[in-house]
């Protein structure tokens, strides 16, 4: 990239986004296009002087540089006096670069509501109202739900009764898998602009990243990039979903990211408006060249990019204003990840596919991970700047593709393993796999307990191709000790905890006949172990007697009340989903789903008590009252307030066209 390019890039790539946010913590996660020194200011609402001001010298900053002009920061304030709760509060980011010192409002202008010179935030210790949202697809072709949110806030700006605590991404936050090829060629237009560093590629039928950007199967053609031979035909099935979805229906994984370049380019793409405006898309030229039908739903895809491009602004502006916790679903790395004991076998045991993998997990950390909880994230920060050295020299030359042939190219011999073991990336993505501590806490009333459901499953013994339980023993065991002696908490589970039983049934089906892959077979029922512990730990007496469970992942949004049959001292759970903020289920088969499921397995069915939760009691909450439905099916985000006890007192969801659906207890 040349230095009149560099400087034209702004300081701040993406962000500012509050982060884990605590009256004893202050985190504050961004992107920087060079390693500036930072000072962070904080006021009281309309005070001209700040009361707290700390500074974050560059050079020691905790950051991890991923491209010649891109450094992932985190900026920790640990306060000496607790910071104040439920008061509006203001902040200011003091960048200062060679052109001087300048603020947020100096650089981002469009990041402060109307009538405030700067962000605000609330410090809720008290979890009394809440968003929540999963599944968001950027070209899903409907409007992105998390605008709601701006609206939410912007609606009074400077009420801190009236913002909810916090905002919960329940999975799915970007689509490694299914990339749309606008969104494609904006990725490596962004590699290119910011220097993002290349890789080498052990396994694969490309060598490096340069060679993935110059292959004739660059788009919508990347399964073709896969070892073809006969020890590997599985992997290329398991990896890149290439059965078709009778029910559960995604699009194919032919755009699949495969370098963490590409991964680090998608969340500056769907997180921030920054970087959109130096992107060229033409409908009628697309990167290379391709046959008539990829050339047909490329031109179709670019519009629906753009429409999520204009809204991205608001998006940053939502996220500057309220913090927000994340934890990753499948398809932040790949579609169907860790479902079985074969899917991990053959994924984790082929260099190619284990580098894809880790480089989608490394992206989730320097994106979404690293702030939740950065006590627990050390071991990864020092794993990460041993594999990216903040003094890393420049890529050796631009990431530009050149213009490919028409025809593939011819497929090169496989990559061999580099020579004195290990490179810096593997000895990181081992550590990521390995890593223990996905899952975190939030020390608020109730207690916010986030659990991650992807990296510690409990294969099945049976068979390679059963699902396995969400979460094994052990986990589940740690779960109960972090629940032992509270009053209520806020469980979040990536897939509901209690599901629509038609659904569940329907995979268990598929399952028996041997295709757990073809369904996505991912619920809490269907490993009988980890069901098992999980009804236990609703049985358990000295866990809360209030469970609010948020989830997402199904695409579609429903709320059951439950309680134990047989006790008359039961706890009460709530299985609140909301799903997707920009993606939706097939409306048709849906509703059949839902009425199928009323009919067969209603309140007073016998049918109930052949299923793993028969010792549960159900009751399905009718959106807007309406007696013939129990799913809603639209782009939505969920809100939640809980009264003193941690009782959900209003359920709803504010939707894509500006309304809401309300839940309103069962009769």
């Amino acid at each position: 990239m040349s230095s009149t390019t560099a400087a034209a890039l702004p300081p701040i790539l993406a962000g500012p986004m509050l982060r884990r946010v605590t009256p004893e913590r202050l985190v504050i996660w961004l992107v920087l296009s060079e390693p500036v020194d930072l000072r962070l200011d904080l006021y009281r609402a309309g005070a001209a002087k700040p009361f707290l001001t700390e500074d974050f010298p560059g050079a020691t900053a905790a950051q991890v540089r991923i491209g010649e002009h891109a450094f992932v920061r985190l900026l920790d304030l640990k306060p000496a006096e607790p910071l104040p709760a439920d008061e509006l509060l203001e902040y200011d980011l003091r960048v200062m670069a060679a052109g001087g010192e300048q603020g947020l409002a100096e650089l981002l202008p469009d990041l402060c509501y109307p009538g405030h010179a700067r962000p605000t935030l609330v410090i809720r210790p008290r979890l009394a109202d809440l968003v929540h949202g999963s599944c968001r697809k950027p070209h899903f072709d409907g409007p992105d739900t998390l605008l709601r949110l701006d609206d939410l806030i912007g609606a009074a700006p400077a009420d801190a009764a009236a913002r909810p605590a916090l905002l919960v991404m329940t999975g799915d936050q970007i689509y490694c898998d299914d990339v749309a090829g606008p969104m494609l060629a904006a990725i490596h237009q962004v590699i290119a602009l910011l220097g993002l560093y290349p890789e080498r590629l052990t396994g694969g039928t490309v060598a490096d990243s340069a060679a993935l950007l110059e292959s004739a199967a660059g788009y919508y053609r990347r399964e073709q990039l896969l070892p073809h031979t006969r020890a590997n035909r599985a992997l290329q099935d398991i990896f890149f979903g290439g059965a078709k979805k009778p029910i559960f229906t995604t699009a194919s994984a032919h755009n699949h990211l495969i370098t963490l370049a590409e991964v680090a380019a998608m969340y500056l793409l769907v997180w921030s408006p920054a970087l959109w405006p130096r992107i060229e898309l033409d409908p009628q030229r697309p990167p290379q060249p391709l046959p008539a039908p990829f050339a047909a739903r490329y031109a179709a895809e670019c519009p629906v990019i753009e429409r999520f491009r204009d809204g991205l602004a608001r998006v940053r502006r939502a996220l500057a204003h309220l913090p927000v916790y994340m934890i990753f679903d499948d398809h932040d790395i790949t579609d169907d990840w860790n479902l079985t004991r074969g899917w991990e076998e053959a994924a984790y045991s082929h260099p190619f596919s284990r580098r894809i993998i880790g480089n989608a997990l490394i992206g989730y950390w320097l994106f979404q991970g690293w702030g939740n909880d950065p006590d627990r994230h050390g071991e990864l920060l020092d794993a990460a700047l041993a594999c990216f050295p903040p003094d890393a020299p420049a890529p050796p030359a631009a990431l530009d593709a050149p213009e490919a042939p028409a025809e593939p190219a011819p497929v090169p011999p496989l990559a061999t393993e580099p020579p004195g073991g290990l490179e810096p990336r593997d000895r990181l993505i081992d550590r990521l796999l390995d890593f223990e501590h996905w899952h975190y806490s939030l020390p608020t009333v109730p207690k916010l307990v986030v659990l991650d459901t992807r990296t510690h499953r409990w294969w099945s013994e049976s068979s390679l191709a059963k699902p396995s339980g969400l979460m094994d023993w052990e986990e589940l065991s740690e779960l109960q000790q972090t629940l032992m002696h509270a009053d209520a908490v806020v469980m979040v589970s990536p897939a509901p905890v209690l599901g629509v039983k038609l659904i569940e049934n329907v995979q268990r089906v598929f399952t028996w006949l041997g295709h757990a892959l073809l369904v996505d077979a991912e619920n809490w029922m269907a490993h009988p172990g980890a069901a098992n512990v999980m009804l236990n730990i609703f049985r358990h007496r000295r866990t809360p007697q209030h469970f609010v469970i948020l989830s997402g992942d199904v695409h579609y949004s429903f709320v059951y009340d439950a309680v134990l049959r047989f006790r008359t001292n039961t706890p009460r759970i709530w299985q609140i989903t909301a799903s997707g903020l920009k993606n939706e289920f097939p409306h048709t088969l849906l509703g059949w789903f839902d009425r199928l499921n009323l009919w067969l397995y209603g309140t007073r069915s016998p049918l109930n008590w052949l299923t793993r939760r028969r010792r549960l009691r159900l009751r399905a909450r009718r959106p807007d009252g309406n007696p013939h439905r129990r799913l809603y099916n639209g782009s939505a985000l969920g809100r939640v307030q809980l009264d003193a006890t941690g009782t959900p007192v209003d359920i709803r969801l504010l939707t894509a066209d500006g309304g809401e659906v309300v839940f309103p207890p069962p009769p």
